[in-house]
Parts: structure tokens; sequence; C-alpha cells
């Protein structure tokens, strides 16, 4: 008590966000004089992940379709360039310049931070698309329409509309579309057909050169950059800002996440360059206070235009709280608070819109007795922020983990992320042609956790059972669980063998 004796009795919570919410915060002085900066003066429910159709001819249709797609170029292979695309823009009309657009980037939390974002369009009544990815169990996912993903009908008709321009494009060019690249002219042609009011784009990779780098969004979001496809992104965060910082146009509004220094300096030189107005998480808005609550967590947020308080997130952890700050003020910039308007949004509708956010494989629990937890971490960064927020929201007196990873991520960081927290892990591999071997995977998970806390099991459902059977040796009542990890696929196959869709 008598080391804070000489602290003044009350201290703006917001003042001290830097400090206590993310050791991540930079000085930003050196090119800060340049930049505008945005400053204020003064939801319908997410659906769940879709299962196959119920109409066997539609789910052959839609079989078709996804086999069609699956002899294009996968999304790990890559031409940079927008060429294509912008070549298939353009004989369908430029369908991606009839709605106004939010576009989202960065390495982590892109999709959980679109997913709130459309919710809380959503509970303003706007008509949203959504286009992220990847999926976890249905291609469908991947295009939403009103906070749910398009219906496996309207997938294939969309496919079949733009199919006779993307042949077109085919034959044109010297590379065949890519299986990214025609997902994403179906977005847009989705979207506009609609119409939507706003669409809420995800990169996916990248940005500069990204296919979906064909709209000028008026809002660009950056959420954490770090260290993640440094084989064609770059070996820095800086490096890897470079290209993310292509989603930024002319006269946008970005809504910065709080960075790295180097990448944030590269994000505001951009900015500058394109007369951009800036909004800093830390500084312009963030995350004022947090508390844990029985299934997600009480926020008090401070956006552009004022405070939110006692806004509840049904998900868990430190990270979504900051996505939840990032979503709250790329909306709010999107309806102009803090610029054309200085009062803040609907109090109760921002509440109703938070309180509906899901984000299935995002810490989602799919079974209790033992508690089974799906969580889609890819990479360190992901896999530490998973590993913080798993002490945090449940009390495991052991925890196994499951893991399969793909064989071209730092899989080796992904599991010292992981060995604070795993009794013992169990490697397994998905069904993808991008999985790593099982085998392989184990020795590195032998030097990581040591050969007693390593067990393999090379068929994913194996697998699952045999974490389920070691977390239950601790009895009924002793808290033991399960974390299934290491990919997308791995979580949405999980999903799929645990009942969920």
């Amino acid at each position: 008590m008598s080391e804070r004796s000489d602290q003044p009795e009350s201290i703006d919570p917001f003042e001290e966000i830097i400090a206590a919410e993310t050791d991540r915060d930079p000085d930003l002085a050196v090119i800060e004089a340049g930049s505008r900066t945005l400053r204020a003066q003064g939801g319908a429910p997410q659906a769940d992940v879709p299962a196959r159709p119920e109409d066997p001819e539609v789910d052959k249709a839609l079989r078709e379709v996804e086999a069609e797609l699956a002899t294009r170029w996968g999304e790990t292979k890559l031409e940079p360039s927008v060429a294509r695309i912008a070549a298939l823009m353009d004989v369908l009309g430029e369908p991606q310049r009839s709605y106004p657009s939010i576009h989202i980037t960065g390495t982590n939390g892109k999709t959980s931070t679109a997913r709130m974002i459309e919710a809380l369009l959503g509970a303003f009544e706007l008509r949203t698309g959504r286009y992220t990815s990847p999926h976890v169990q249905s291609i469908t996912e991947r295009i939403s329409l009103d906070g749910a993903p398009i219906s496996a009908e309207r997938f294939i008709e969309t496919y079949e509309d733009i199919k006779p321009y993307v042949e077109m494009v085919d034959a044109s060019q010297e590379y065949r579309l890519s299986f990214f690249e025609v997902l994403t002219g179906m977005a847009y042609a989705a979207f506009a057909d609609a119409p939507v009011d706003v669409a809420v784009v995800e990169v996916g990779m990248g940005g500069s050169w990204d296919a979906t780098n064909v709209i000028d969004g008026d809002v660009a979001v950056v959420t954490p950059i770090d260290l993640d496809h440094t084989d064609r992104l770059g070996t820095t965060p800086a490096e890897i800002a470079v290209e993310k910082a292509g989603i930024i146009k002319q006269d946008a509004t970005v809504i910065l996440a709080q960075q790295p220094v180097d990448a944030a300096q590269v994000m505001l030189k951009k900015a500058v360059e394109v007369d951009a107005t800036v909004a800093r998480e830390g500084l312009e808005f963030g995350v004022v206070s947090r508390q844990v609550a029985v299934g997600g967590q009480m926020l008090t947020l401070r956006g552009l235009g004022g405070e939110y308080r006692e806004v509840y997130l049904p998900l868990h952890g430190p990270y979504q709280a900051h996505n939840a700050a990032v979503a709250l003020a790329a909306v709010e910039a999107f309806f102009g608070v803090g610029s054309q308007r200085p009062e803040p949004l609907d109090m109760d509708t921002v509440r109703k819109a938070f309180a509906a956010v899901s984000s299935p494989g995002r810490l989602e629990v799919v079974r209790r007795s033992p508690t089974v937890v799906l969580d889609a971490a890819h990479n360190p960064a992901g896999a530490r922020a998973t590993a913080e927020a798993v002490g945090e929201a449940f009390d495991f007196s052991r925890l196994i983990g499951v893991v399969g990873a793909s064989g071209e991520k730092n899989v080796r960081g992904l599991l010292e992320a992981f060995e604070p927290i795993f009794a013992e892990v169990v490697v397994t591999q998905n069904s993808s042609h991008r999985a790593m071997d099982a085998d392989e995977l184990a020795a590195i998970a032998v030097e990581v956790f040591g050969e007693e806390r390593v067990q393999v099991e090379p068929r994913l459902p194996d697998a699952l059972e045999a974490a389920i059977t070691l977390a239950e040796e601790e009895g009924e009542f002793a808290g033991g669980g399960v974390l299934v990890t290491g990919s997308v696929i791995t979580v949405g196959e999980a999903r799929l063998l645990l009942g969920k869709g």
C-alpha cells in the first residue's frame, strides 16, 4: 500500500491501455506528425457452420462444383498479381463497385473480427455480405449474406452464372484463375446480385496482390501482424506489412490494431502517402477493461465516439477483446463517427450485436465430460494467444492436446507455444494434401515435449479417442480437457467427428 501512496487517487483507465492491455503498442512519433488522426469530438445472431445439403441432387451438384474448383491452383500456389481477377471483374461488369466495402488484413484475428463487424452492421439494419477464408467445414461458409452462409443452391447457381466468364478469362491469361480467385469473383457477384448494403471482405494472403484487392475499401482494417507465410510475404513484420498495406486506398479510413513498431511504421507511412485517416488501437480506441464472464467476457470499450460499457462478448481470451475493439472502431468509422458525427453508436444496439457473435473453431466447446475445445490456431502467434486464453477461460487440471498441422507452417514454434499448457500431446494429421505427416510432426513434438509426453495417432478419429481417454484418466470431476488445434482443416474435421454440423 505504501508504494502506491504517491500515485494519483484516480487514473483514467484508458490511459493505462497501452501498458495494461498489450506489450505491442509502439512509439510511432517518427512519422506520426505526417499522418491525420481520427478522433471523436465529444445483430442478428450468427449462423453456425452449415452441414452437407440434405437433398442428394443438391449435394451431388455441390460436389461437382467443388471438384471443378479443385482442378485449379490451390490457395498456397500463387502468382502475385491481380491481373486475372481484374480481368474477371471487367467481364462481369465490375460487381465489386456496386457497394461500399470494409477490407480486413493482418496475420491473426481476421475472421473473428469480420464476423463481429458483420454482426454490428446487421444490428444496424444493413444488409451485409461477408467473404472469409478458409472454411471450417463447408466451402459455402466463405460467402455469407445477412450473417448466414449462402445456401448450397445459391452457391451452385452463382458458380454456374460466372463460369462462362471464368473460362473466357482463363483463355486470355497466361495462367488460369486460381481456386481463390474464382471464389472471390463468386463472392463479389453474389453480393452485387443480393444486393448488399456493405461487404465485409477478408484478405486471403498479404494484401497488395491478393485477389480481394480489386475493391477500394472505405475502411481498411489491419489486425495484428506477425510472422506467417514468410516464404511469400517476408521474414520480418515490416516486410509483411508492406504487402498488407496494399489494401489502404486513397482517402480511406484505416483502423490499425496494435502492431510491432516496424509494422506500424510501414502502415502509417502508406496512410500518409494516400492521405488516409488513421485510428490506432491504444490511442484513438481500445479495450478499457475486461472481466472473465460465464461463456465469455464483459468489456468496456473505448470507441471513436466515446465509451461503451457492459458489452458482453461470448468469446474467450484477451485477443478477442482486442478484436472487438477493432471491429467496433471499424463500424464507427464506416458510419462516420469521429469525422462526420461526434456521437457514439447506439449503446443497446452495440450490446445486442456483440452478444450474438459466434466464431466457430475459435476456442469452441463441442463436448463436455471431458471438455473438448476446438481452436484453429496455426502459427506461433495464434498459438500463444490461444494458450493464454485457455488458461484464463478454463480451469483444466490436465489438458491434452491434439495437434494436426500443415507442412508449410512453423510447427516447432506452434508446439513450443502450447508446451506449457499441454500435459500430453497426441499428434495426428488431417486429410488435406498439405498436412504434415504424423510421424514427421511427432519427431518435432518429441524434441519439444519429450518422448514420454507424445503419442502418435495418424488417423484423426483415433487421435480424438486417445486424447479423450487420456483426459478421462483424471476422473469424472477432476477437470481434464482436450484442445484440438494446429490447422483450420484439423478443427473442421474434428468438429464433424464430434457431431457438430
